[in-house]
């Protein structure tokens, strides 16, 4: 169910002019990947080398870079980013450290050259994990200056038995030297490009909640009768230059930017809003939205005093309002996240579980949260006809949920054949492309009336 806080994952279309922001992510992985097919292709190459010269030790060395290019690149496609930049500049760091220790150790006649990498390696480092914690972000980077000003300051090696000619290393010295600077610019472009890219994004969006250039477009939640029984509410930019963009293309900035609070807010708005004006409607009135919850917004202090707040004002059934929450979010602070649930299920609102089985929740997390419905992941249903292992978790989480008391709702429905498998192993609720998409709120209320009335 792409909603706020999971729509920078899921959304990974890239359009002509797309946002800025989605872009450098692509840049920054295609970096990556480039990163990693060069460790490979050196690593071979020097192994190659070494090898023919008996230096045993340094083809090691070479095997170590080829095994952790091969990581880097698996990784970088099952976008596990940090992992993969951790690998990679951890990598990175020793091949440069052992590569100036063993074979470009200082003599009179040629100096250091090799340890020059580092600079650009530690320009790099505050690029590939800008979105990361205070210590890593800058820990990696600052580790990389201080080896950087040892092997500057200091004329020690282990041994000169791997250390290359001199006449090798005069030229090297000029070459690497050129190379590394080469890089070191270049990153640092980069750097200023990506800052000022950020800061273009930023001002946009901050325009757009000054100017509500936002529009929220229902996605149809169906039972098995095929009757409406609510709809998922998800977030559209309307950009005055670019036109329509979809979440993937400002979600992730607002999630670090903590801009996510003010949208998050506004989208709540919304929804009570909405739900007022079907209040009295026959054809609206039991009619659920839902809308998912990020981590910032939900562990801000006023926000159950929030959200009780918009019901009173805007008097509508809290029963009707569904909040969702994924899996990572339960994980952060559990006794703070059972209180605020309780004290809002306690005034009739709802919780669902989006994402379940992708995250890092446990069955007594499960337990412990009062949660009416269970999500299961569009990306176990697209896969529930071919794979075994999806089948047997759809059936599980099926069975589990209502073993629990709780409503089971499959997403990304997108076949026929998919949704007569769930409903034949008890699902009764579904959500995706066969049923509906997500759609603008007449095209909606057209759907509704078609189905409902």
């Amino acid at each position: 169910m792409p909603s706020l806080s999971s729509f920078g994952r899921r959304v990974r279309k890239l359009w002509h002019g797309a946002d800025l922001a989605l872009v450098g992510q692509r840049r920054e992985r295609r970096m990556r990947m480039l990163s990693s097919l060069m460790m490979i292709v050196m690593g071979l190459l020097w192994g190659l080398f070494f090898s023919s010269r008996g230096y045993w030790a340094i083809v090691v060395m070479d095997v170590t870079i080829i095994l952790s290019g091969v990581a880097v690149f698996v990784l970088t496609l099952r976008n596990q980013a940090r992992s993969a930049n951790l690998i990679l500049f951890i990598a990175l760091i020793l091949i440069v450290v052992a590569s100036t220790l063993l074979l470009d150790p200082p003599t009179l006649t040629a100096p250091r050259a090799t340890h020059l990498y580092l600079l650009p390696v530690a320009v790099g480092a505050l690029m590939a994990f800008r979105d990361e914690p205070l210590w890593l972000r800058y820990g990696v980077s600052l580790f990389c200056l201080l080896l950087f000003v040892a092997l500057a300051a200091s004329n020690w090696r282990p041994t000169d038995l791997y250390a290359l000619p001199d006449d090798v290393r005069i030229v090297g010295s000029w070459v690497q030297g050129f190379a590394a600077m080469a890089l070191f610019f270049l990153l640092l472009h980069i750097l200023q490009s990506d800052t000022a890219e950020r800061s273009e994004l930023d001002r946009d969006l901050r325009a757009a909640i000054r100017e509500r250039q936002f529009v929220l477009y229902y996605q149809p939640q169906l039972n098995g009768a095929g009757r409406v029984i609510g709809a998922e509410l998800l977030i559209r930019w309307q950009h005055p230059q670019r036109g329509l963009l979809a979440p993937g293309e400002f979600i992730d900035h607002a999630e670090n930017t903590g801009l996510i609070i003010p949208i998050g807010q506004w989208v709540l708005e919304q929804t009570a809003a909405r739900l007022r004006q079907w209040k009295d409607d026959p054809l609206f009135g039991d009619l659920g939205l839902a809308v998912n919850i990020s981590q910032k917004q939900f562990s801000q202090a006023s926000f159950v005093a929030e959200i009780l707040g918009l019901i009173e004002r805007h008097e509508i059934d809290a029963e009707r309002l569904e909040l969702e929450l994924t899996e990572t979010l339960i994980v952060h602070d559990m006794e703070d996240l059972t209180r605020k649930m309780a004290a809002l299920v306690e005034q009739g609102v709802r919780f669902s579980l989006d994402d379940f089985g992708t995250g890092f929740s446990s069955l007594s997390h499960l337990k412990r949260l009062p949660l009416s419905k269970l999500k299961i992941d569009r990306s176990f249903i697209c896969d529930v006809l071919t794979d075994a292992n999806s089948e047997t978790i759809v059936r599980t989480v099926i069975a589990l949920g209502q073993s629990m008391g709780m409503t089971v709702i499959a997403e990304g429905v997108e076949t026929e054949a998919q949704r007569r498998f769930l409903a034949d192993n008890g699902c009764s609720l579904f959500q995706g492309y066969l049923l509906g998409r997500p759609m603008p709120l007449a095209d909606f209320c057209d759907f509704v009336q078609r189905h409902n009335g």
